[in-house]
């Protein structure tokens, strides 16, 4: 929904609302202004901070082998799982699966699962890595070192609780992905968008009065932070959308319409024009690579189908009509299962009036994605709050409402990696994801318990998860 300014206001809406008060403006600021040598400060912090890190969060080196045995496999396709079973993990691949339990190779690590289940680390499709549960309070110091290690801390509790990789859909986050990925912190493989793309007055657009109208060759101090850029040509989407592709991301963001905690977007606005979309959708595929676009009103979503965009992302407005489109061009939904204002921190004013529209849009839109066969990822979206984000696995299991558990379980790993192998040659990792099989990264998730049975266990993931491995790497494991 948001980002450094705007996006990210979502849930600053909290206090009340507060988008336009003095002091969320000067957090904005503060915000905005964070470089990528800010960045590096702030991650410098971090490593100080991560030696106080929990013992359950210490990623041990990984043995050359290590067994699985006596598991119940659920493999991420399978509607079901199945028993005694064994998975060798060889560095940070799988390397087998046995069914015949024949003995430990020589030389393995083994942990004996004792009949719990055994599944893939899980994949959110719309996060947003720096600023999901950076407190409000925090975001006012304007402080880097605050704010990273906040979102350092975050990033291993969002892997703690076995979500291993994660879609980023907005903010600065190249460089902190290139922190996880070498080790440097804990967290989820990341996909980054980066900066979210906007018009001026568009989703995103947060602006001080100061700086409209915009000058000619000058960017918004939002813009000089990297968290959106605003384009208002087909010219400028396409220099936009090359500047995000040049710093490694694997997917562009455009923001097609309005969102709840824009105070100046309604939900029924659209923004780019056709042609303007169609643009980025072609800079895109001329990086072998997509576009997903924001939108809630059934006139954006088609035009954004119209466009050639291969993603849509919220749509709870959306009409039969525009759904039967979707799913006979084959077009992703990745929508968020928004049940009640518990959804969300407490909102205000015309905020709390558009995320009323998508509570009510959340059993219409799933009804007709079920109904029209549309090809559905799913995302938890959430920003701002630690509160909130703690809430991340419990937005998964309001899945319940529409699909089975068998089906919950297959949408949150290999449902989610096929919409993640979209990106192509733009993919920044090497092996498969969401699944369990030789030769896919050994991300992997031991549960105490059955979810396919009782999905509500992973609404406890502190309680629930026994084992959470990432790259072969064991983060937690209380089977000791």
């Amino acid at each position: 929904m948001l980002r450094l300014g705007e996006k990210y206001r979502h849930l600053v809406h909290g206090g009340g609302c507060g988008c336009q008060s003095l002091q969320v403006q000067q957090a904005s600021l503060r915000l905005e202004r964070l470089t990528r040598r800010a960045l590096l400060a702030g991650i410098g912090a971090t490593l100080v901070a991560g030696t106080q890190r929990p013992a359950l969060a210490q990623a041990a080196d990984p043995p050359p082998k290590l067994l699985f045995r006596q598991a119940r496999l659920f493999d991420g396709r399978a509607a079901s799982a199945g028993a005694d079973r064994q998975v060798l993990v060889e560095g940070d691949r799988i390397a087998a699966i046995d069914g015949a339990n024949n003995p430990p190779p020589d030389g393995a690590t083994v942990i004996d699962c004792g009949g719990r289940l055994l599944m893939p680390g899980m994949i959110d499709a719309h996060w947003h890595t720096l600023f999901a549960a950076v407190p409000a309070q925090v975001a006012v110091t304007g402080d880097p070192g605050l704010i990273y290690t906040a979102s350092t801390a975050e990033a291993e509790r969002t892997l703690l609780r076995g979500f291993t990789t994660v879609r980023d859909l907005g903010g600065p986050v190249f460089t902190f992905k290139q922190a996880i990925d070498t080790g440097i912190i804990a967290g989820p493989r990341i996909y980054p968008s980066g900066a979210f793309i906007t018009t001026s007055g568009g989703h995103g657009d947060l602006r001080m009065l100061t700086e409209i109208p915009r000058k000619a060759g000058e960017l918004s101090i939002m813009e000089q932070a990297g968290g959106s850029m605003i384009a208002d040509s087909q010219g400028e989407v396409q220099l936009r959308v090359r500047e995000q592709l040049l710093q490694g991301a694997s997917q562009i963001k455009m923001m097609g319409g309005g969102g709840v905690s824009s105070p100046r977007s309604p939900l029924d606005m659209t923004t780019f024009s056709e042609e303007d979309l169609a643009a980025a959708v072609a800079v895109a595929r001329d990086w072998n690579t997509y576009v997903t676009v924001h939108a809630y009103a059934p006139q954006t979503v088609r035009r954004a189908i119209a466009a050639g965009a291969a993603c849509i992302e919220h749509a709870h407005l959306m009409d039969e009509a525009t759904a039967q489109q979707m799913a006979e061009k084959g077009i992703w939904l990745s929508t968020q299962p928004f049940l009640s204002t518990g959804d969300s921190a407490p909102l205000t004013g015309p905020s709390a009036v558009r995320f009323g529209q998508v509570i009510a849009g959340t059993p219409v839109i799933y009804g007709l994605a079920r109904k029209h066969g549309i090809k559905v990822a799913w995302g938890s979206d959430m920003l701002f709050s630690p509160t909130i984000t703690a809430r991340q696995s419990v937005m998964l299991t309001h899945l319940s409402e529409w699909y089975s558990n068998a089906d919950i379980l297959k949408a949150v790993t290999s449902t989610n990696a096929e919409l993640l192998a979209l990106s192509g040659p733009r993919n920044p990792y090497a092996a498969k994801l969401g699944i369990v099989e030789p030769g896919a990264f050994a991300d992997l998730l031991l549960v105490d318990g059955n979810p396919l049975e009782n999905i509500a266990l992973l609404e406890n993931p502190e309680k629930s998860l026994a084992v959470v491995m990432k790259g072969g790497r064991i983060h937690k494991n209380t089977l000791g």
